[in-house]
């Protein structure tokens, strides 16, 4: 993934909305996101290459982390390295607090290659959201506790402003989303982005300026390496909620989407939005099934 738009506590009716992007080899095997198989509380997408995930969440805790590599210059692979993409699945399962589980992890911050990690937990809506974002490229080499607003997540350190970045977040906070139709095409779109920076914005982070310049949009099209996903949640002040994923091939063509329905979990249990005083409501967490999967050829 690489670049989240992170909306907490900001829309009042709507007090989670994150848009993100993933960017990866098109050749690298992926699966949309869906529950898994062997861990069937979370809802990812999964690298079918290495096993793990850039985005997930697992309702029945409350729990939701996101994941972009840190873009720095090429050196030789450690063949030692742990996979980044492990440390979604091991967030989302873990006991610990989110503040917990970072500070266990900057401790073993050199195992991996360059990352961002943003963790997030609310596992009752009468109770503060708790957020958390660590990189292992950070010069502080401590996890910070986050507070709730609008946060820009790419592939350099937490809100830095890349061009892309404030673009994105620039257009992303001037919609008003009020969970119409409408107004989840507008996040969509908002990512579709293909403007490419100045020259003289881009950051220099060690890589060739035609490199630079391909990886300045929101939107990535290129023949090996692009955009593969856009994913919008949504979650509203009654804990209802969606997971839209789409998907596009190299020619940034839309080929499938799926949307999961969500409901976060743990309302506190004397509400009438708990889902134990409404027995058509799924209590176990995950549908077992996405609303729609739309296939386009």
């Amino acid at each position: 993934m690489c670049i989240a738009y992170i909306a907490v506590g900001v829309n009042a009716d709507w007090p989670l909305i994150i848009a993100a992007n993933r960017d990866e080899y098109h050749a690298r095997p992926s699966q949309p996101a869906q529950p898994w198989q062997d861990e069937p509380q979370i809802l990812a997408g999964r690298d079918l290459q290495a096993g793990g995930t850039w985005l997930g969440l697992t309702q029945s805790r409350g729990r939701l982390a996101l994941l972009t590599n840190y873009r720095e210059a090429p050196n030789s692979k450690n063949s030692k390295q742990r996979s980044r993409g492990e440390l979604i699945p091991q967030f989302l399962v873990d006991e610990r607090s989110p503040a917990e589980y970072l500070e266990q992890l900057a401790k073993e911050g050199a195992d991996y290659a360059g990352f961002n990690l943003f963790v997030l937990e609310w596992p009752d809506t009468q109770q503060p959201v708790r957020l958390g974002y660590y990189s292992n490229r950070h010069p502080s080499g401590r996890p910070q506790k986050l507070e709730p607003g609008v946060h820009i997540l790419s592939n350099a350190w937490l809100n830095t402003p890349w061009p892309k970045s404030l673009f994105l977040k620039e257009t992303l906070q001037a919609q008003r989303f009020d969970g119409s139709p409408q107004a989840v095409e507008g996040l969509f779109q908002g990512l579709r982005n293909q403007e490419v920076a100045a020259d003289a914005d881009l950051p220099q982070t060690g890589l060739s300026l035609e490199h630079e310049r391909l990886l300045s949009s929101p939107f990535i099209v290129s023949p090996d390496y692009g955009t593969r996903c856009t994913t919008v949640i949504t979650i509203n002040q009654h804990g209802h909620g969606m997971l839209r994923e789409r998907s596009f091939n190299p020619q940034a063509e839309p080929v499938r989407q799926h949307d999961w329905p969500l409901l976060w979990p743990s309302f506190h249990p004397d509400s009438p939005l708990h889902p134990s005083h409404n027995s058509n409501r799924a209590t176990d967490g995950l549908l077992s099934h996405p609303t729609s999967s739309k296939e386009t050829s």
